[in-house]
């Protein structure tokens, strides 16, 4: 079943001062098990696409996105004014960029295809069934699975 993707693929958070688009589908999607994501969505897992370089841009409230980065890891971008989770960069390689997927206006035409941090996932919520590949640490995006879609 294909999806009917418009482009360019909008989104941004909850109380609307952040708005972004995407001027091409996503290279893919996975969910991220990691205890940061944890921590930062409140849930098991964070799941977030993968966009190829050059293609997201803030259109509307760029002075409300803060960002946070522990000692490793990607830098976590969010609005200021409600809360909401909207993309992690690789502090390193500001072109490899994650959206939250929860955060695009429709279907952004990407379905997770691996699960990564598995190695750390939350004891009461186990990973379901599903046929993902799972890796314990972080799935290098080079070696990301071709999309299946």
């Amino acid at each position: 079943m294909e999806a009917s993707i418009s482009l360019p693929l909008t989104g941004g958070c909850m109380c609307g001062a952040v708005r972004y688009e995407l001027s091409d589908t996503p290279i893919g999607a996975g969910y991220c098990h990691c205890t940061r994501c944890q921590r930062r969505s409140g849930g098991s897992a964070s799941c977030s696409a993968l966009t190829k370089p050059g293609t997201f841009r803030i259109v509307a409230g760029e002075d409300v996105v803060r960002c946070w980065r522990g000692d490793d890891g990607w830098e976590k971008a969010f609005c200021a004014t409600c809360g909401s989770a909207l993309f992690a960069c690789d502090p390193d390689d500001p072109d490899q960029l994650a959206v939250r997927m929860g955060s695009f206006d429709s279907d952004p035409g990407v379905r997770p295809q691996i699960r990564q941090f598995v190695a750390y996932a939350a004891v009461w919520e186990p990973i379901p069934d599903d046929g993902l590949p799972r890796f314990d640490e972080r799935l290098d995006v080079a070696r990301l699975p071709a999309s299946t879609d």
